[in-house]
């Protein structure tokens, strides 16, 4: 039975990938601030346990990552949309630096610290989980912010891809797209389960030679 972590999992897109997962035979471990929400979050599944991590403390994630004996999986999906994220050209700098600590340099202190796990598997993925906003191709103006941080969380992908590829490990960003979460609100058009459907592919199903990729709906996706 192959382990996957997911990070920020207690609800959400992040919940819905862990159900996804733990349906096809993973042994799925929820991550999350909140140990009460973790908890009844983890309950809901088979084959799940929660492990309590805050992505923005070294030391959380170091304590963490102590109390994990194998993995296979890494699902980098934790992230923030601050309040106040809403126009470049008046933004406080310091929110974009809050958003980058969680967004990037969160997706960064997890990888860096489950890192020696995933080597010990035959075939080791991560996948972060970035968006389209985080397009330098087709850049928009919307929550620039988030964007910044995952656009800079893609380039965080191709260093590990470049420095893994001999490893055996995949990495990869995916995209799930606009989908109805407390994030992403009610109005999205896409539903949690479509937005998950592609990040449990890149965990399971995806070429393993498939990596330092963009990805959306199973297809390679423009930078």
């Amino acid at each position: 039975m192959k382990t996957a972590l997911v990070t920020g999992a207690y609800r959400g897109l992040g919940f819905e990938v862990a159900r996804q997962l733990s349906e096809r035979g993973f042994r799925v471990i929820l991550t999350a601030r909140r140990a009460d929400a973790g908890i009844a979050a983890a309950a809901k599944l088979k084959n799940a346990s929660f492990l309590e991590i805050d992505i923005t403390d070294s030391g959380s994630v170091a304590r963490a990552a102590s109390q994990v004996t194998e993995l296979d999986v890494l699902i980098n999906n934790a992230a923030i949309i601050a309040e106040g994220d809403s126009d470049i050209l008046h933004i406080a700098p310091e929110l974009v630096a809050q958003t980058i600590l969680t967004n990037t340099l969160g997706a960064l202190r997890v990888t860096q610290a489950f890192l020696p796990l995933l080597l010990k598997s035959q075939a080791g993925r991560i996948v972060n989980v970035s968006s389209g906003g985080g397009q330098l191709s087709e850049p928009g103006t919307w929550a620039p912010a988030y964007c910044i941080s995952k656009t800079a969380l893609n380039a965080i992908t191709c260093q590990f891809a470049a420095a893994l590829k001999d490893k055996r490990i995949a990495v990869n960003s995916v995209c799930p797209g606009w989908c109805r979460t407390e994030m992403g609100g009610q109005a999205a058009p896409r539903s949690v389960e479509e937005g998950a459907a592609g990040i449990v592919w890149l965990a399971a199903d995806a070429p393993q030679d498939k990596t330092a990729l963009f990805w959306r709906d199973r297809e390679i996706f423009p930078w």
